[in-house]
């Protein structure tokens, strides 16, 4: 095992493509009701990832909450894109960030929220919420 030194992170550069990750294609579809504020709310309650540190499995509740814009999720594709990362050794941290910033990119909300509820890991039980509003121009 590696030896921790002053200000260095056993978990450093472990993460550090993590944005730039490639992950299945989100499709979407035409929002006939865009004239409207609606909420449409996604729960993926077997969500699996791999701990970046231990290669050990990680299990948590994600709920997506987002107001639909020009284009909704599919569904097929957004599942196909979630059971991806049960390959994928990520903190989780970066699980609701990235999850966020792909579903953005696909279909454009006006507001999303992603939150993770991850099981317990040593004790401890880790919660992370992300929020995006889309600014007007």
């Amino acid at each position: 095992m590696k030896k921790q030194t002053k200000n260095k992170s056993l978990y450093e550069n472990l993460q550090k493509d993590i944005r730039d990750l490639k992950m299945p294609e989100i499709e979407v579809w035409e929002n006939m009701y865009s004239d409207k504020n609606y909420w449409i709310e996604m729960d993926v309650p077997e969500f699996t990832c791999i701990c970046p540190k231990t290669g050990l499995p990680d299990f948590a509740t994600i709920t997506i909450e987002y107001m639909p814009d020009k284009s909704c999720l599919e569904l097929k594709s957004f599942k196909l894109y979630i059971n991806q990362y049960r390959d994928v050794g990520i903190f989780h941290e970066h699980v609701v960030n990235k999850i966020m910033d792909d579903l953005i990119r696909a279909c454009k909300p006006r507001a999303m929220s992603v939150h993770g509820e991850f099981n317990l890991r040593g004790g401890i039980k880790t919660s992370v919420s992300a929020e995006y509003i889309k600014r007007k121009k």
